[in-house]
């Protein structure tokens, strides 16, 4: 986009609540095409496929380490993108979203001669991250595209996280009961939600390889579905000029990194925040299958625990108008951390028969984790703006390739730790009961390093260098420049 066209073009557009919407349900399709990987495939390597804890470790070891060189590549070639028809950053989610939701489907084939195979699991896995980072930094270059109005951005954050949450709560509430439902040796269970009971398989069974593959295929149609909806439902309005696009070099990830504070703290946060965020998210089936000896009750807990990140998203930009930025972090780092402890005591084994103390500490842990580790995207389209503000150059496909190489490392570290602690703790996935030095290895990785972490996260983003009304005179600064220029 020339700086003539530009000016036809509000850069500081009020959304329509369709535009929102939208934009929004690309988050809740990578939760359903990508999180399942988050949240279920160490569990099903280990106990279904038949591999080792640590050979499943050291596959999401390599991958990401492949992502550390591949994302920031993807940036610089996303930035310098061009497409006679879709925009700048929409037609990426088409092109490579089809592929992306057969990869993913493919992790989790059934055929009997593949299981076990460490490299089939490798090379589709590995397949699978090189081109989700072609749907993730497009999209999340989208978020700073639609407009430089602060509040929108805000408002926007809270919409797409409440997708995000949705998608959540697919994947981590109904993706295990759905399994379960569609795994064989079935048994009638309390789920613990009202009495229902439910006629249950074992997931934790070589046997459920069908089951998962069957729910699995269904949400990736669903998923590229919602990515449909987010390509034809928005309109990218903040763009870099043509001769901005033609000097975008590898070298400006360096630039960015080097120069531009925010971005650095911002990017450490992150990694420390998904780095725990994802801890949880794989080894919470361990927890509940093992340390707490309910499987059948996670449907339930999960339940509960997405309510914060749906109908309580809303409070977002009243808790941030309210105490600022930073105290917003704090205070929902804080939950996070007390949710944790009564998740602790719930362990105990005096204590493990009373779900009750399942649903608070989830409910509590949910509430901080999903507020502490959503909203900081709405802080992403800020970076992008100090860094166009401070370098003249517009790179919104390289800082999110930064942003989510960071989310990426954390999301590798969420996986490959507990896995190497599940494997040094003498974690058996054939075993029906765990020793205890594997309970312990379990409990330490679902509760004490996040908040170990949480704890460092907090002290992170003390030292983030941005305020609003700092954001809102850098924006107001690019566009009169950007209108003097036009003249």
């Amino acid at each position: 986009m020339d700086n003539a066209s530009k000016q036809s073009v509000n850069e500081f557009a009020k959304l329509s609540w369709r535009e929102r919407i939208c934009y929004g349900a690309g988050d809740l399709a990578q939760n359903l095409i990508f999180g399942t990987i988050g949240s279920m495939l160490l569990f099903y390597l280990t106990t279904v496929f038949g591999i080792s804890a640590a050979a499943g470790a050291t596959i999401f070891l390599i991958v990401r380490w492949v992502n550390v060189f591949w994302d920031p590549w993807v940036g610089t070639v996303v930035d310098k993108s061009h497409f006679k028809h879709g925009g700048k950053y929409r037609p990426f989610l088409i092109y490579f979203g089809i592929p992306l939701t057969i990869c993913c489907a493919l992790l989790f084939l059934p055929i009997p001669a593949v299981r076990g195979n460490v490299l089939y699991v490798f090379f589709s896995y590995l397949a699978t991250a090189l081109i989700y980072s072609f749907v993730n930094i497009p999209y999340g270059s989208l978020n700073a595209s639609l407009t430089r109005d602060n509040d929108e951005v805000s408002t926007l954050t809270t919409v797409r996280m409440t997708e995000a949450n949705i998608g959540n709560l697919l994947v981590y509430t109904f993706l295990p009961l759905f399994v379960q439902l569609a795994s064989p040796a079935k048994q009638l269970k309390d789920i613990g939600f009202f009495g229902i009971k439910l006629e249950l398989g074992n997931y934790a069974s070589p046997q459920a390889a069908g089951a998962y593959f069957k729910v699995i295929a269904v949400y990736m149609v669903i998923g590229f579905i919602m990515l449909l909806c987010t390509y034809f439902g928005i309109k990218e309005r903040v763009l870099p000029t043509k001769e901005e696009t033609a000097s975008v070099k590898f070298s400006d990830l360096w630039n960015e990194l080097i120069d531009n504070k925010p971005l650095q703290i911002l990017g450490w946060f992150f990694l420390i925040g998904f780095t725990f965020m994802f801890f949880g998210n794989t080894v919470w089936p361990f927890f509940v299958q093992y340390n707490i000896g309910h499987s059948e009750w996670m449907a339930s807990i999960n339940l509960i625990g997405s309510i914060p990140g749906i109908f309580l998203v809303f409070l977002w930009p009243i808790v941030r108008r309210k105490i600022g930025k930073k105290g917003f972090f704090y205070l929902f780092l804080i939950l996070f951390i007390i949710g944790q402890l009564i998740l602790w005591v719930w362990s105990f084994p005096a204590f493990k028969n009373s779900i009750a103390l399942g649903y608070i500490g989830r409910f509590v842990m949910q509430w901080g984790i999903t507020a502490a580790t959503g909203y900081m995207w709405s802080l992403v389209p800020e970076v992008i703006s100090y860094g166009e503000w401070h370098s003249k150059k517009r790179v919104a496909g390289i800082i999110n390739s930064i942003m989510g190489l960071f989310f990426k490392i954390g999301l590798a570290l969420g996986g490959i730790i507990p896995g190497y602690i599940n494997a040094f703790c003498h974690f058996d996935g054939n075993a029906a009961a765990q020793p205890k030095s594997a309970l312990t290895g379990i409990a330490v990785s679902m509760i004490w390093v996040p908040i170990v972490l949480a704890l460092i996260a907090m002290w992170i983003m003390s030292k983030y260098p941005l305020s609003d009304p700092e954001v809102d005179q850098i924006n107001h600064e690019i566009e009169d420049k950007r209108n003097t220029a036009a003249k």
